[in-house]
This record gives C-alpha cells, sequence and structure tokens, in this order.
C-alpha cells in the first residue's frame, strides 16, 4: 500500500511537512553511478521525492505527529534525506508535545549511499531519546516489509509495537538470512509470540486501536495514586495461618483477569520482555478507569518467569517516564526456580522490578489478590502502599518451603504457617500492608 494510503487509512486529516534541503542531488554521497537515475524513476512511479513523509495527523480524533514510509520509493529505505525526514518528525513531535506514530514499511539502509545511509540508524535513535526524554510516547505500525535498521529503530525502539497480519518483519531481509531459517520467526505473527510485538492488529481494526492507544498514553496533570481495587469475593478473614493459604489457593478464588476486567473500563495489553520471551502468568499493559491512564502489572496465580518480571519492569519504566500511575496485583505462589528460569536470568528479572518500583517517580498501588510467595511477589509491592485482600496471605516463603528450610516434617507445615504471621491482618498488624480491602471499599 502506498504511503499516502496507509495515512488516508488511519488518519481524519493530515498536514504534510518537508524539512529545508529538498531532495537529494545528483549521485548521492558517494558518487553511486545511476544512482541519481534510480531515483528519478521512483519519483516518477510514486509521486514522492523520498521514502518517507511526514506531518501532523489526527487519528481516531487524537493529534499526533505521524510518519509513513512510501516502499516504492527504493524499497522505503533510509538514506540521508530520509533521515532528514525523521529527524524533523521527532523533533516536531517534541515541540509540539505529541505522541509520534509511525507507519513502518522499509527494507532498511539504502546501498547507493553506503555508510552515510547506516550512520542515519544514529540520528534516528538520538532523535528517539530525545523524545523519550521529553515524556512522549512512540507507537510504531509494522506495514509489510519492516526490515533492518528500520524495524531496528522506529519499529522494535518504540513504546507500542503494533503489526499488520502478515507482515515481514525483522532485522533480516529476505535475501540476508540464513538457508533454511524457520520463515515464521520473520513474521509479524513469529514476532508476537517471542514478544516483539504488542499485537497483531486488522487492517479494519488499525484506526480505533491507535485511537485507544493514543487516548491510553496521553497525560494530563500529575500522576494521582491509582485507587486500590475492591476485593472480588467476599470471603471473611481467615481465622490461623494455614486457613489463610488454604483461602488462597481456592480454584474458585478471583483471579487477575477477573479484576482487571472490574478495574478497567478499556484495557490494551503490552505483550512481552523484548528479550525473546513471554510469560502469560503475567498481564501488563494501560487502562482506562474513568477515562484516567493507568498502567498495570498483574500476576495470575503461578510461579512467575523471567520473562513476565522484564515485562513488567518494561511496563512500569515506561508508566514512570510518560507520568501513568502504577496497578500492581500480586498473586504468586513465587517466582519459578527451574533450571531454565535460572539460565533465563531468575535473579536478574527480578532485580529489574525492585528497582524499577523503587525508582518510580509516580505512585504505586498494589493490592495482594491471592498468594504472595517470598521476593517473586514482594518485587511487585510498593512500599508503604500495599494492600491485601481477605483471601491473600504474603510469606517470606511458602510455608512447605519454610518448613524443609527449617528441618521440619511435613506434620508440622500448618504450624509453621501460625508461626510465620502471613494471614491479612496480620500483614496489617505488622505494616506490611496497609488494609485489608473489601468487597465494596474499591474507590
Amino acid at each position: 500500500m502506498p504511503a499516502r494510503d496507509a495515512i488516508a487509512a488511519v488518519t481524519e486529516d493530515f498536514t504534510e511537512h518537508r524539512p529545508a534541503g529538498g531532495p537529494e542531488t545528483g549521485d548521492g554521497p558517494i558518487g553511486w553511478d545511476g544512482y541519481g537515475e534510480s531515483r528519478a524513476r521512483a519519483a516518477a512511479r510514486t509521486g514522492e521525492e523520498e521514502s518517507v513523509l511526514h506531518g501532523t495527523a489526527r487519528v481516531a480524533g487524537r493529534s499526533c505527529v505521524l510518519v509513513a514510509f512510501e516502499f516504492g520509493f527504493l524499497g522505503g529505505s533510509l538514506g540521508r534525506r530520509a533521515g532528514d525526514r525523521l529527524e524533523a518528525a521527532y523533533a516536531l513531535a517534541t515541540e509540539r508535545r505529541l505522541p509520534l506514530v509511525s507507519l513502518v514499511a522499509t527494507g532498511g539502509s539504502r546501498m547507493q549511499e553506503g555508510m552515510i545511509a547506516l550512520t542515519q540508524l544514529q540520528r534516528v535513535a538520538a532523535a528517539s531519546a530525545r523524545l523519550r526524554a521529553a515524556g512522549l510516547p512512540q507507537i510504531a505500525v509494522v506495514r509489510d516489509p519492516a526490515t533492518g535498521g528500520g524495524w531496528a529503530t522506529l519499529g522494535a525502539g518504540a513504546d507500542v509495537v503494533l503489526a499488520l497480519p502478515g507482515a515481514q518483519t525483522g532485522f533480516a531481509g529476505s535475501r540476508v538470512r540464513p538457508a533454511g531459517a524457520d520463515p515464521f520467526a520473520y513474521t509479524a505473527e513469529g514476532q508476537w509470540a517471542a514478544g516483539q510485538i504488542d499485537a497483531v492488529v486488522a487492517p479494519a481494526e488499525l484506526r480505533p486501536t491507535l485511537g485507544r492507544w493514543l487516548t491510553a498514553l496521553t497525560v494530563t496533570g500529575p500522576a494521582r495514586p491509582a485507587p486500590v481495587p475492591g476485593a472480588l469475593s467476599a470471603t471473611g478473614l481467615p481465622e490461623t495461618g494455614w486457613d489463610a493459604v488454604e483461602q488462597a489457593r481456592a480454584a474458585d478464588r478471583p483471579r487477575a483477569a477477573a479484576y482487571l476486567d472490574a478495574y478497567f473500563d478499556d484495557r490494551l495489553a503490552l505483550r512481552g520482555d523484548r528479550c525473546g520471551g513471554v510469560d502469560p502468568g503475567m498481564l501488563c499493559g494501560v487502562g482506562l478507569r474513568a477515562g484516567r491512564p493507568v498502567a498495570y502489572a498483574a500476576q495470575c496465580g503461578t510461579a512467575t518467569r523471567p520473562a513476565g518480571y522484564r515485562t513488567a519492569a518494561r511496563v512500569i519504566r515506561l508508566a514512570d517516564r510518560l507520568g501513568l500511575p502504577v496497578l500492581t496485583l500480586i498473586d504468586t505462589p513465587g517466582a519459578a526456580n527451574d533450571a531454565e528460569a535460572e539460565r533465563t536470568g531468575a535473579g536478574a528479572s527480578i532485580a529489574e522490578v525492585f528497582a524499577a518500583v523503587a525508582g518510580a517517580r509516580v505512585p504505586v498501588t498494589s493490592l495482594v489478590i491471592g498468594e504472595g510467595g517470598s521476593g517473586g511477589a514482594l518485587a511487585l509491592a510498593a512500599p508503604g502502599n500495599t494492600h491485601v485482600t481477605a483471601d491473600s496471605y504474603f510469606s517470606v516463603i511458602a510455608p512447605e518451603s519454610a518448613a524443609a528450610i527449617l528441618k521440619r516434617g511435613p506434620e508440622e507445615v500448618r504450624a509453621t504457617a501460625g508461626q510465620l504471621r502471613l494471614r491479612p491482618q496480620d500483614l496489617v498488624d505488622l505494616g506490611v500492608a496497609r488494609s485489608v480491602m473489601g468487597p465494596a471499599s474499591g474507590g
């Protein structure tokens, strides 16, 4: 699809901006024989002077700066004049305090400009860093194809990465991949499965989806703490420590997805750790509650894997940069401790979340809705603003493990649970939790 058609498909209006300097002249910066003629043919074929267009736009009623690649112009490749336009787009977004939306369709750097073309990636990276420092979001839409440096900067480097179905997506283009490489890995769906893309969106849904994201990432005024969710269960407080454990482990207890559905009017998922990992037991994203955006990271009752912690850290850091309050829901028997978890960085990933929460300048609100198992749960807990439900517990370690560490037999597990003072009311008494939330207590 031509760039202007792609723009028209997602915008109500678009005002193009053209940087000073005009198009490339002659055979370019390294004197590539015939380059000027190639550009002239591309211009005649597409009606464009370069492979990139940019300007201000409205998408589903939301203002943004929009970048679109014209793949028909030398494969949407990046040369120095494309770099000029990209840099100008980032500067415009910074100046106008607007989000940047990129419609990416590129084969990468332009061969006919040699290293001059490749260094445009550094310009894009620097401009992107300035926009991030200004606290403004970047959303990429991966069209077909999105490979090379375009994918590795505007695409994969965005805060939110959406993709059209079947789009060829990856750093390696089709002509430079190893023989026998799995073709699925180079598709939007393959990148989604690997946690590199947040959502694959049908063309008809792209405009409203972009509108939802632009709404969710738009912040007005200082971040106020996210209200604490009310409990979804009417379960009473447990009498003993072991009663607390059994209530938290009950199969019919409400889980994170139910809490998120009850809490938010609309929510959008952020998927994956951007390192090839996805943990289905950690739900992350941004939601709208009474028109206010809130970032969330929610454990689903399973042992949290390194990819889950890295995804949570990614979302908390994004929220901190954009000025969004954070809600965390805690429910895990503990961090995954199998050999694969250790190989993929269990300790380092938990440390990332501790650091993200500790360093957050935005308010973080936490609610323990089930099991609170050891440091794997504590990493998501906000110091001074953690609350609990009646059907939850929080412990230095699960009572079975505590008994084993203390060389106690299985018959002593229940008594050990009592000694750990892990009941919700114990946690309030100890100052670990601020309150036990009731069914009608949510703000």
